[in-house]
């Protein structure tokens, strides 16, 4: 029932997540809000590349960041970032279909070869701190980006201003 749940939810934010980065502009991908910021291209590009964590975190009890490939792929063009959430996220779904409400229990953690940088807990709350919750928290920056380059933005939970017309 857990997993049911989880998959729920993950099909339904992939949706989410796919209507935003399908609302990026080619023309927006180099605004920044700040020195500091990312790029939106560089922001889109690690929401799309997120989901591509969730097979690591199913399936091995360690992540190792340390051998972890980031795939950045081609940013010049919104339509490749697209398609690498695509990707990803067909392998994402793969591995939550595969997992078990049992699974979801066993312990997990984070590492950068020998430091560890989250300590061991259940893989539940892994999936929702540091998938789920992450993804959300970049989706959330990358519609201040689209709504201060002048972008609209999409409706996610509902009707934004853009819709109202």
């Amino acid at each position: 029932m857990l997993v049911k749940s989880i998959l729920g939810e993950f099909l339904y934010e992939a949706e989410n997540t796919r209507k935003l980065l399908n609302a990026i502009p080619d023309s927006s991908l180099s605004y920044k809000p700040s020195e500091k910021s990312w790029t939106t291209a560089q922001l889109a590009s690690h929401i799309a590349e997120t989901y591509n964590w969730w097979q690591g975190t199913l399936e091995q009890p360690v992540f190792d960041m340390a051998t972890y490939k980031y795939d950045k792929g081609d940013v010049s063009k919104a339509s490749t970032i697209v398609a690498k959430f695509e990707e990803n996220v067909k392998l994402a779904q793969a591995s939550l279909e595969k997992a078990t409400d049992e699974s979801m229990m066993e312990m997990w953690s984070m590492v950068m070869g020998d430091t560890v940088l989250v300590q061991p807990a259940m893989r539940i709350q892994m999936i929702r701190g540091f998938l789920m919750n992450h993804l959300y928290h970049h989706r959330g920056e990358l519609i201040v980006y689209l709504r201060a380059s002048g972008n609209k933005v999409p409706g996610l939970y509902g009707p934004t201003a853009d819709d109202r017309g």
